[in-house]
């Protein structure tokens, strides 16, 4: 059986190499990272977690090896679906969610207590329908009633709808989206547009959180004006967050002569060591070449990805496959970003290598897709391969 499934895994080799040693590091950071949370829930059960990592590392392997195997044309209709369903649990979300760390973003699953965070599928979601809206309207892209119109509107509902409870993540979102619509050959003059009007949106918004009274301020606005302050330092005496300075003792901990695997000591100190700043945990464990070679991993897979884009040979595959690996490897440099103190705290996890349920499922999915447009260029490659093999023989 295991023999039948190994030539049954198509598509790019390097992708799958890379995933597989992601997931290594996943389960070695996880089973690392989260002894303190293992005896403050788990009377000291250090295994729980990690054996809790590894099915879901082993789920989300399985779930990519069946999805690489569907025809990535499939994904299409299944967009839609997905899209309207995203929007529908948005709005449930915004209601009625789950609040975890002073934020609506999950919804508990009735039955089985489990919760599941509804913008992970809307990120998924939103990617796939505009692959599908931008390979439909190719011939279209240029104007902006038939283009430009249909294409951002989804990408404002779904952003506006995450905006309120994870500003970060909609507006890395919403870039991402930018970045797939200028690639699909939107006209450039309504993409310019866009910017320079969110620009203006953004500067405005800011205005207003430094005008506003901290009291009369609604939902997570107060949070973050504190994260803009702490990050710009605008009156020189601001104290960076606790969090932050956490993780650059574990960097400078790592440095070039590296604690070693499972001898993290900010472990204890650093909040969320196993999601949102699970990067510095590898640094301190692995030093600075393995830092270094995370990244080169997620760019790795960017650049195999971009190979993909170059022989897919329809273009709902090739936005497909292009707007699933950049928001991935987005997502992974913002992560890495804030733990060295780059960017503002966001929330965002590393992919496939931070512990989580439904975050690691749509990646898996993603990857799967990924792999699934390699998979398919590589058969029309055999395919035309052969017919020129033909050819000259006859």
């Amino acid at each position: 059986m295991f023999d039948n499934l190994v030539k049954n895994i198509k598509g790019d080799r390097y992708i799958w190499a890379i995933v597989l040693v992601l997931s290594l590091f996943s389960l070695l950071a996880v089973y690392s990272s989260t002894g303190t949370l293992a005896y403050k829930y788990r009377a000291g059960n250090t295994e729980y977690y990690l054996m809790k990592q590894i099915l879901i590392i082993g789920g989300g392997l399985g779930l990519m090896y069946f999805t690489h195997l569907i025809n990535y044309k499939y994904f299409s209709r299944i967009s839609q679906i997905l899209y309207y369903l995203s929007v529908v649990l948005l709005i449930i979300t915004l209601f009625f969610g789950t609040d975890i760390n002073e934020a609506k973003r999950w919804i508990t699953l009735p039955g089985v207590n489990l919760t599941f965070q509804t913008s992970d599928l809307a990120k998924f979601a939103l990617i796939m329908y505009l692959a599908r809206m931008l390979s439909k309207k190719q011939d279209m892209v240029r104007s902006f009633k038939e283009g430009f119109w249909p294409t951002i509107f989804p990408v404002v509902v779904i952003c506006g709808l995450i905006a309120p409870e994870d500003l970060s993540s909609a507006l890395v979102l919403f870039s991402t989206s930018v970045l797939i619509m200028f690639v699909g050959r939107i006209h450039l003059a309504y993409i310019g547009g866009l910017v320079g009007i969110s620009l203006l949106f953004v500067g405005m918004f800011v205005t207003l959180l430094f005008t506003l009274p901290e009291e009369s301020m609604p939902g997570r606005m107060t949070t973050w004006k504190a994260r803009i302050e702490a990050f710009a330092n605008l009156n020189g005496e601001q104290e960076e967050p606790y969090q932050l300075v956490q993780s650059k003792i574990a960097i400078a901990k790592g440095g070039f002569f590296p604690n070693g695997p499972g001898n993290s000591t900010q472990r204890n100190f650093l909040p969320h060591p196993y999601s949102d700043f699970i990067y510095a945990i590898i640094i301190e464990e692995y030093g600075f070449f393995g830092g270094v070679f995370i990244v080169f991993l997620y760019l790795a897979f960017l650049v195999r990805s971009a190979f993909i884009v170059r022989k897919a040979p329809k273009a709902f595959g090739a936005l497909l496959a292009f707007g699933l690996a950049l928001s991935l490897t987005i997502q992974a440099m913002i992560n890495m970003s804030v733990a060295v103190g780059l960017v503002p705290v966001t929330g965002l996890t590393l992919p496939l290598v931070s512990m989580g349920g439904s975050s690691t499922i749509f990646v898996s999915l993603a990857f799967g897709i990924i792999l699934s447009v390699s998979r398919d260029a590589e058969q029309l490659e055999e395919i035309e391969g052969a017919e020129e093999l033909i050819e000259k023989s006859a």
